[in-house]
């Protein structure tokens, strides 16, 4: 069974840093292409970033140039740097893997495994 853990989040000041951590137990990160999504209060799950396999990635363009994921196979965890951070980037943040995937995703259905969250505050 895998299992995703994040870490990492917290209280910040607007434009602030964070940098939040998904380590993979139970398989093989290098099967995974992952993702980051976020949940905000009273509104939808939505996609934050991914990386793929082959170290592609993808960002909202809420985030673009101010968040950078990447992934250390060797140690089984996925990151996210967040730079400049907002008040809207207040949210629940989830670390996701899409198992064997067929081609890079933004979706939350496309997702195998999910982790619990990590809270990230950011104060204006």
């Amino acid at each position: 069974q895998v299992q995703l853990v994040e870490s990492g989040g917290g209280l910040v000041q607007a434009g602030g840093s964070l940098r939040l951590s998904c380590a993979v137990a139970g398989g093989a990160l290098s099967s995974y292409d992952m993702g980051w999504f976020r949940r905000a209060p009273g509104k939808e799950r939505e996609f934050v970033a991914a990386i793929t396999r082959r170290e592609t990635t993808y960002y909202a363009d809420s985030v673009n140039g101010r968040f950078t994921i990447s992934r250390d196979n060797a140690k089984n965890t996925v990151y996210l740097q967040m730079n400049s951070l907002k008040a809207e980037d207040t949210a629940i943040y989830f670390c996701a893997a899409d198992y064997l995937p067929i081609g890079a995703s933004r979706a939350a259905p496309d997702y195998d495994y999910w982790g619990q969250g990590t809270q990230v505050t950011v104060s204006s």
